[in-house]
């Protein structure tokens, strides 16, 4: 499994609402969905205006100029850092294959995959810090399902999932403070593995900020690897 192919299922898998080509970049409309909808990336060879235009047209969009910076990119972070534009969000991408994650039988009542997501899901979310906005975006992609988790008999957690090719990349876990600790997102990864290879997919990829020290955990554990890392570049208009 290639980083490419993480970050192509990434931007198909957490769709912006708009894209453009300005010059060398990619940029992206979020409209309030967060950093990845709303971030530029780098296409081709980079011309000396194109960082310039690029930050003119997100800005036109209303969002303040954000870049992603991928590995192998260090000229562009090297110019973002001359022009002014602090870091954001190191974050780590894994990946893993599919077949890994579905040798234990899930415990009955345990997770359920569902889309349209059920209110409880939403209210989850919500209390996450992951708004209208960030699930508005869950909409505009594909092949997709939603996870709700229970445990000791209650809601536990939710999360989202999307395929791109034969990779299901996973977005929005959140898992209720009260429920944390006691296994419920590993069983939320392996309901969206099992959920997946039904759809035919191989592999399964999720992305964690470096700061998330129990996320970065877990995923380790159940045998992700990491497969690629980026951070934004960001400055205010």
């Amino acid at each position: 499994m290639t980083r490419d192919k993480v970050f192509a299922a990434i931007d198909a898998t957490w769709p912006a609402a708009e894209k453009a080509t300005v010059g060398a970049f990619t940029i992206r409309r979020g409209d309030g969905g967060g950093k990845r909808v709303s971030a530029a990336t780098l296409e081709g060879q980079m011309q000396l205006a194109d960082l310039a235009q690029a930050a003119a047209a997100m800005t036109a969009w209303g969002q303040d100029p954000l870049f992603m910076v991928r590995p192998g990119e260090e000229a562009l972070d090297a110019r973002l850092a001359e022009e002014g534009y602090r870091t954001l969000d190191p974050t780590n991408g894994y990946c893993l294959a599919i077949d890994r994650l579905t040798g234990i039988p899930l415990p009955r009542v345990t997770t359920f995959c569902v889309w349209e997501p059920l209110a409880i899901m939403d209210e989850i979310w919500q209390q996450g810090g992951i708004g209208a906005e960030r699930r508005a975006v869950m909409t505009r992609a594909g092949v997709k399902t939603g996870i709700l988790a229970r445990w000791n008999e209650k809601p536990a957690g939710a999360a989202f999932a999307a395929l791109h090719g034969d990779t299901c990349m996973v977005h929005a876990v959140e898992i209720l403070p009260e429920q944390r600790r006691q296994g419920v997102a590993q069983w939320v990864m392996r309901a969206v593995a099992f959920w997946a290879q039904k759809q035919g997919a191989s592999y399964i990829a999720v992305l964690c900020t470096e700061a998330n020290t129990p996320a970065n955990k877990l995923y380790s554990s159940l045998g992700f690897g990491r497969v690629g890392q980026y951070h934004y570049r960001y400055k205010a208009a």
